[in-house]
């Protein structure tokens, strides 16, 4: 090949001295590397060749396709040569390796092998000693390649977790937008009916004063008539005045009633602005709505759906494609509240319709949410199945309720420090069902159904505002 008459010194770049790469070629004939030349140039603020500091004559300069092939070929020869040169010939006698030291782990010759360097070393030949190595390698690779795998798993959990961010975020944001359009569509009307309530009162009071004033004027310019009247007879010659007096004297008997102070002519501000905040704010009752329990999502198996509110589930038919996070039931098609209680006492009412499969209670923070749950300890619940009502704690059996109506309401009542978790008909108010257990760790209320005919649906409960005089 042409490469051949060639040394790596003739194919090497006068800047990197490394072989060229797209070796391009300067009006004075040097050829330069084009990465190289360009940091020159830009370091020189130059175009000058970096060997002769000759002006280039070309922004940009043709490339030597001739050196750029010799330089290609010259690099595959010279990786052919090396691979070559190492395959299987000894280092120190020339010959051909063709046995393995067992002991010094390390390929020799038969000259090798009689040397004092190996002598009474165990040797096996190449293709063998390949074979039972690659196989005692391919059994430690295998706890690497498993290794290997759980983090490209874990990695892909990852990915899907950063996406439901982006896609919680996206929602989250919505809602949020949501919820204040709402408030801002209430104070924007309540707004606009207090202003249209001042322009109403405004309007009525002017046309009063109007009124009185249009009356006021036509009784002043009776009035001034009537004075300058007077004035002009008083003017006269005393004939005169003296004959037209009965009838000038009687003028001055007219009499007009004094203008009378207005009451309540003014805007009642007060009206208006009286604890305006407080008034609107209770007023909001009409369209705030407070549940004392609301469910947590990333809790939520994935075959269940929840409400917008996060107030109510359903099930789904289709599985929803959400990460595995540690706190998501996998198993149990349950959720939890998103609010845990370590102490006090805390009521919720679920409307469980016609929903056919339920379980409602709560469950320990330290109870296993992976897997078969009911095989656990940490819930204590009462539920619906097959037209009956049970009760009981994971991980014993349920015990039958005897309740000979369908329930519609379910009230759940937590007395964290009493130790006691009481079930009841929230229509009614009638008692089902007390567990009691001394708790000793934060409980999460507990939703679980199978049915997709009917959500459970936490019921709100009604707001009040009061206000309390400080004594």
């Amino acid at each position: 090949m042409a490469s051949k008459s060639f040394s790596e010194e003739d194919l090497s770049c006068p800047v990197c001295y490394e072989i060229f790469k797209d070796p391009l070629v300067l009006s004075c004939s040097h050829s330069v590397c084009k990465v190289c030349l360009q940091k020159f140039w830009e370091s020189k603020e130059s175009r000058e060749c970096p060997v002769c500091r000759r002006r280039s004559s070309k922004q940009e300069p043709p490339l030597n396709l001739v050196l750029k092939n010799l330089c290609e070929s010259f690099s595959v020869e010279k990786i052919q040569r090396s691979s070559a040169g190492s395959e299987v010939l000894c280092s120190q006698h020339g010959e051909k390796l063709k046995l393995f030291c067992l002991e010094d782990q390390q390929l020799v010759c038969l000259v090798c092998r009689d040397s004092a360097k190996h002598r009474n070393h165990r040797f096996q030949p190449v293709d063998e000693a390949a074979v039972e190595f690659k196989e005692n390698l391919k059994m430690k690779l295998k706890p690497l390649q498993e290794t290997l795998k759980i983090f490209k798993d874990v990695k892909l959990t990852w990915n899907q977790t950063a996406e439901k961010i982006q896609i919680q975020t996206q929602h989250t944001e919505r809602r949020i937008k949501e919820e204040f359009q709402k408030l801002h569509q209430f104070l924007h009307d309540e707004e606009a009916a207090r202003i249209a309530a001042l322009r109403e009162e405004e309007e009525q009071k002017s046309q009063m004063m109007t009124e009185k004033m249009e009356k006021m004027s036509r009784e002043i310019s009776s009035l001034s008539d009537t004075v300058r009247a007077i004035e002009e007879e008083m003017g006269a010659e005393d004939v005169s005045f003296l004959q037209n007096y009965r009838t000038t004297i009687t003028r001055t008997q007219c009499r007009l009633e004094h203008p009378e102070r207005l009451s309540g002519a003014l805007i009642h501000v007060e009206k208006h602005l009286e604890n305006l905040k407080f008034t609107v704010w209770e007023k909001m009752q009409e369209i705030i709505h407070y549940t004392p329990v609301t469910l947590n999502p990333i809790t939520a198996h994935p075959q269940l759906v929840l409400s917008e509110d996060l107030t109510s589930v359903r099930l789904s038919d289709e599985r929803q494609k959400l990460p595995d996070n540690p706190e998501r039931f996998n198993n149990t098609t349950s959720v939890l509240g998103s609010e845990g209680f370590n102490s006090g006492t805390h009521c919720w009412d679920v409307d469980v319709g016609e929903n056919t499969r339920w379980v409602l209670g709560v469950m320990t923070e330290s109870a296993e949410i992976k897997g078969a749950v009911y095989r656990k300890s940490g819930i204590w619940y009462m539920c619906y199945y097959d037209g009956k009502y049970y009760a009981g704690s994971t991980p014993k059996p349920a015990t039958l309720l005897s309740v000979n109506r369908k329930l519609q309401k379910i009230r759940v009542m937590l007395d964290w420090d009493g130790g006691k978790l009481s079930f009841s008909d929230a229509v009614n108010n009638t008692h089902l069902h007390t567990h009691t257990h001394t708790f000793t760790e934060r409980v999460f209320p507990y939703f679980s159904t199978v049915c997709e005919l009917s959500p459970l649906r936490i019921l709100p409960v009604k707001v009040r505002v009061s206000v309390e005089h400080q004594s």
